[in-house]
């Protein structure tokens, strides 16, 4: 019988496709998500049983629809009892771990389960100097915690049993909203334009649940997203560009300093000459 493989799976949260360059991303680069590209398979018709990001996490875990698993939406936690991808691995000799942004419920009822060792952000989770649990235990980090998740993982890496294989479930808040870069990145794309999309001035045509949704730029970007105040005298075209680079740049420094840290995983898998299937 074949060596079972190691498996790494990466989870990003809210990241576009358009937001890879191994996708044709024409704003941004991500060379070391694109060496998964490069060196294995990309998907170029794929479909996402639920949108939701909870329902999603559920639904990848769990390998069942959410009618099933019962997280339906976001605040429909999971209940932990169920079958999941690791406790079946686990079963079958694999060393497991879920280390990040979990988004799942708290509290004993919904912490991972079939995990050797987990350690989790607490719900959404914030971008600086998180306090996560690790296996039932609050414990306070400090710094940037994209670098945080990608330093647990390493630790977890470097310690695990070498004797079993390995199922890493390596997750990150990153770029999800409110978008706040670390100081490495702060100033990147300061001095251009991005390009908007094509769609940036839609009007909603025939699609009134889209046109009723609270996610526009013109309209919803909040205070806390923009981070300083909307200058004064804009017209609305003018207005609603200068709130979209205000996003746009916060947003793409969040995805440049996930594909740094994902780097430093390949980079560590390459120097230890680990073969890991990568699933991103």
């Amino acid at each position: 019988m074949s060596k079972k493989p190691n498996i790494l799976f990466i989870m990003t949260d809210d990241h576009a496709a358009h937001a890879l360059s191994c996708y044709g991303s024409r704003i941004n680069t991500t060379p070391n998500l694109d060496r998964i590209a490069n060196e294995g398979m990309r998907f170029n018709n794929c479909f996402c049983t639920n949108s939701l990001c909870e329902p999603s996490r559920a639904a990848i875990l769990t390998g069942t629809y959410n009618h099933v698993n019962g997280v339906t939406t976001i605040g429909a936690h999971i209940d932990n009892r169920q079958e999941n991808v690791a406790k079946v691995l686990q079963r079958n000799g694999y060393q497991t771990a879920v280390i990040g942004k979990w988004h799942l419920g708290q509290g004993p009822a919904h912490w991972p389960t079939g995990f050797d060792e987990w350690n989790i952000l607490q719900g959404q989770g914030p971008y600086f100097d998180p306090e996560m649990v690790r296996n039932g235990e609050k414990l306070q980090y400090t710094g940037y915690t994209t670098d945080i998740i990608t330093d647990l993982s390493l630790d977890w890496l470097k310690q695990r049993d070498e004797d079993k294989p390995f199922f890493l479930m390596y997750q990150h808040k990153a770029p999800h909203r409110p978008w706040d870069p670390d100081d490495k990145h702060a100033d990147l794309y300061e001095d251009i334009d991005i390009p908007v999309p094509e769609t940036f001035d839609d009007d909603y045509a025939g699609r009134v649940a889209a046109g009723q949704a609270k996610m526009t730029v013109a309209e919803h970007l909040t205070d806390r997203d923009l981070k300083q105040p909307v200058p004064e005298g804009l017209t609305p075209a003018a207005e609603k560009h200068w709130k979209y680079q205000r996003y746009i740049k916060d947003y793409l420094r969040c995805v440049a300093s996930v594909d740094d840290n994902v780097g430093r995983v390949l980079d560590y898998l390459v120097k230890t000459k680990h073969t890991v299937h990568c699933f991103h």
